[in-house]
C-alpha cells in the first residue's frame, strides 16, 4: 500500500528537529587506529515553518549531523528527534525531502520520467505522482521542459529538479545540502524563490552551505559548527551583536573636497583613507552628481575608514561640515555574516 502524503499525517510538536548532546566519532586507520570525535555534543532545536543554515568549513561535521537526521548514521551518544519521531524511523523519513549535493540523474532519464523514478522509491503510486507532478514542475520553473532529456539540462535545472524531487511527497521536512553550490546568480535567485515559497506554505528547510551571502538573503536563524562542536546559533542579527564589534562598522563618505585639503585639516581618525572620485563612475552612482557643476566636480573625494564607532562618526561630520565641507552621500555598512563566521570558527580550538 503506497504511503499517505507527507502534509496528511498529523503535526505532534513545533518543533522540526530536536537535537539533545549529539556525539558521534569514527575509527579511523587500521594499523594505528585512532577515534575521531565528528560530533561533540552537539544540541539544536528547528522550529516548524523557518529556514535554518547550518555553517562551517570543512571538517565541522555537517555533513554527519545530516546523516544522523536521515537515519545514514547513528550517534554514540544523544538523541535526535525529527517532526517528534526518532531520527531515521521509517516514519520519520516519509515526512523528509532530501537534496543530497551533486544529486546526479540517470542519463536516460527525462524530468518527468525522473520524478516517476523517485516517487516510486518513495512508495508513491503512479496517480499520487501524477497529482503532483504538473504543480511541481510550475514551481521550480521547468513547465514546458518536462519531457527534455536531464542531460540536455544546465546545473541550475537539474538543481530545480532536485528540489522538485525532494518535494514530490510532499514533506513537512526538506533537508538540503549545498543546494545553490556552482549556480549562477539567476540560477541561486530561482532556488531562494522556491525555498520562499515552501516557507509560506509552512515547510521547514534545513540547508547547509557555504555560500555565506545566500544564507544571509534566505535564512530565518543559523548556526555555525567547527571542529565537531556548535559555536553559535541564533538570527543573523543576534549572532553580529554577539560576535563582532557591531558599533565599530565601516564608514564610507563622498564629499565635495580634494583629497590634499581634508588631510590638510587632520580631521580624519589614523585608519581612515582619501582618494578622488572619477566623476564619470560616479554620475552613474548618484543622480545628486548629475546635478554638480564641472568645477565640484574636479573635487569630490571618497573617504574610507574600516572601522568607527557612532560617536567618531558623529565627529567627524561635525568636523567636516564645521570646515565647509559639503557631504554628497554618507554609508555605514552593518557587519557581515562572514564576519561573524570567520570570528567564530577562527576562534575555535
Amino acid at each position: 500500500m503506497a504511503a499517505p502524503p507527507a502534509s496528511s499525517l498529523p503535526l505532534n510538536s513545533s518543533l522540526a528537529i530536536d537535537v539533545d548532546h549529539l556525539s558521534k566519532s569514527y575509527r579511523e586507520g587500521l594499523i594505528f587506529p585512532r577515534i575521531h570525535a565528528a560530533l561533540k555534543e552537539v544540541s539544536l532545536q528547528v522550529t516548524r515553518g523557518e529556514v535554518f543554515g547550518l555553517l562551517g568549513p570543512n571538517g565541522a561535521g555537517k555533513t554527519t549531523l545530516i546523516k544522523v537526521l536521515l537515519g545514514i548514521l547513528h550517534p554514540n551518544k544523544g538523541s535526535a528527534q525529527v517532526l517528534k519521531l526518532p531520527a531515521g524511523s521509517k516514519a520519520a523519513r516519509r515526512r523528509i525531502g532530501y537534496l543530497p549535493e551533486n544529486l546526479v540523474f540517470p542519463r536516460h532519464h527525462t524530468a518527468r520520467s525522473a520524478l516517476y523514478f523517485y516517487g516510486r522509491l518513495s512508495e508513491m503510486s503512479n496517480s499520487q505522482i501524477a497529482a503532483r507532478e504538473n504543480e511541481l514542475f510550475e514551481l521550480v520553473s521547468l513547465k514546458g521542459r518536462e519531457n527534455e532529456a536531464v542531460r540536455r539540462y544546465s546545473k541550475g535545472m537539474r538543481q530545480r529538479l532536485g528540489l522538485a524531487q525532494a518535494m514530490l511527497h510532499d514533506p513537512d521536512l526538506l533537508i538540503l545540502d549545498e543546494p545553490t553550490d556552482g549556480l549562477d546568480p539567476m540560477g541561486r535567485s530561482q532556488i531562494r524563490e522556491v525555498l520562499e515559497k515552501m516557507k509560506n506554505r509552512g515547510k521547514t528547510v534545513f540547508l547547509n552551505s557555504h555560500i555565506l551571502q545566500e544564507v544571509e538573503l534566505i535564512c530565518d536563524r543559523v548556526a555555525i559548527m567547527a571542529l565537531g562542536k556548535l559555536r553559535g546559533i541564533g538570527t543573523i542579527d543576534g549572532l553580529i551583536r554577539n560576535h563582532t564589534q557591531e558599533n565599530a562598522a565601516a564608514l564610507v563618505l563622498e564629499v565635495i573636497a580634494s583629497p590634499s585639503s581634508i588631510e590638510q585639516l587632520h580631521i580624519l581618525p589614523e585608519n581612515a583613507s582619501v582618494e578622488p572620485i572619477v566623476f564619470e563612475s560616479l554620475v552613474e552612482q548618484s543622480s545628486a552628481a548629475t546635478e554638480l557643476t564641472s568645477t565640484a566636480a574636479q573635487h569630490l573625494s571618497r573617504i574610507s575608514i574600516p572601522s568607527i564607532d557612532q560617536a567618531g562618526a558623529d565627529r567627524l561630520v561635525d568636523a567636516l561640515r564645521a570646515n565647509n565641507i559639503s557631504i554628497l552621500r554618507i554609508e555605514r555598512a552593518r557587519p557581515s555574516l562572514e564576519q561573524v563566521f570567520m570570528n567564530i570558527v577562527g576562534a575555535a580550538k
